[in-house]
């Protein structure tokens, strides 16, 4: 396989991944022509190499940033805007875990933590109401310490960790 072959099957696979995260395919795909980059791409370089039209590189550009994986980059003596990504791969994983503790997790807790309040004659469904509501805030609060654990650990800890498992 040449390395053009083999950019193209890394920003498809990465596509794919992508939408484990919580994110759009095109989203992911540009994430990865970002990271394969040599240098900061603008929105044409994007477009060309996805085959994309100017309002989806845009759009998921824009949504990459609200992530905080990808950065706008001052090129001197250029007009357009370039953006980059940053390519450790620890530190990704990292914000991603900050993003979707606060787009997934966040908004669950604070729905579960309104449960506690739902009232009604006693009852056996209401006590199974509660007993599965609070069942899924105990769990969803220890995910909740473990994403912290990891963004707060260094590398080598959490590797390690890794290996015991």
């Amino acid at each position: 396989m040449d390395l053009s072959e083999g950019k193209h099957q890394f920003i498809q696979a990465w596509g794919t991944l992508g939408t484990s995260w919580g994110i759009n395919k095109a989203m992911a795909q540009i994430h990865a022509v970002l990271l394969l980059a040599e240098k900061p791409l603008s929105t044409e370089d994007i477009m060309e190499a996805l085959q994309i039209s100017r309002g989806n590189a845009n759009m998921n550009v824009r949504n990459l940033m609200d992530w905080g994986i990808v950065n706008k980059v001052l090129v001197p003596g250029e007009r357009k805007e370039y953006f980059a990504t940053g390519k450790d791969i620890w530190a990704l994983a990292r914000q991603v875990t900050v993003e979707r503790k606060k787009r997934e997790i966040e908004p669950i807790l604070k729905v579960l933590g309104q449960m506690k309040n739902v009232e009604g004659e006693e009852s056996e469904a209401l006590e199974e109401f509660r007993q599965v509501t609070k069942d899924i805030e105990d769990f969803t609060i220890k995910v909740d310490n473990v994403l912290d654990k990891f963004y707060k650990s260094d590398k080598n800890w959490f590797l390690k960790l890794l290996m015991k498992m």
